[in-house]
């Protein structure tokens, strides 16, 4: 099993990115914990990754060209796949997200997979927000939502 992380700098600040096996499975706002990701190194996955979210900064990228496997129970699977379906500078509700994957009710749930998505900014759970168009939770701090719609125009 080829399994390495590394971390990057970006106008964010830092930032982890995994691979396992040829699949990036995490990108995350870097906080000081790592918990088993195996070997810290750059690999030709991780700087691809790494490139690209630097095109996404600086305006120059807005589809992430990446083999991506988040691990996750088959529900998350499906609403971080639902994710991936909304365009750059578009938001949708948790109640968009939960009719989208077929469960019109399952708004809550759509919300706590949200909240559990291991590949930030790629898999953009940043564009999910309130059925009032409130700007409700975000993993990495509302200021960091903020900040990431503002840099797709959606706010």
């Amino acid at each position: 099993m080829d399994k390495s992380f590394e971390i990057y700098s970006l106008p964010i600040g830092p930032v982890l990115i995994a691979q396992e096996d040829g699949f990036i499975t995490e990108v995350a706002p870097y906080k000081n914990e790592i918990k088993s990701k195996g070997e810290k190194k750059e690999t030709a996955l991780t700087n691809k990754a790494f490139s690209q979210l630097k095109e996404y900064f600086n305006k120059e990228r807005k589809i992430f060209d990446l083999p991506l496997n988040p691990t996750g129970t088959q529900f998350q699977k499906q609403v971080w796949h639902a994710l991936s379906e909304i365009p750059y500078g578009e938001t949708r509700s948790y109640k968009d997200i939960a009719v989208a994957i077929g469960n019109p009710k399952a708004s809550r749930a759509v919300g706590m997979a949200n909240n559990r998505n291991p590949i930030s900014f790629i898999i953009p759970c940043h564009r999910v927000i309130g059925a009032d168009g409130s700007l409700v939770g975000y993993g990495g701090g509302l200021d960091l939502k903020v900040k990431l719609l503002k840099l797709e125009g959606s706010l």
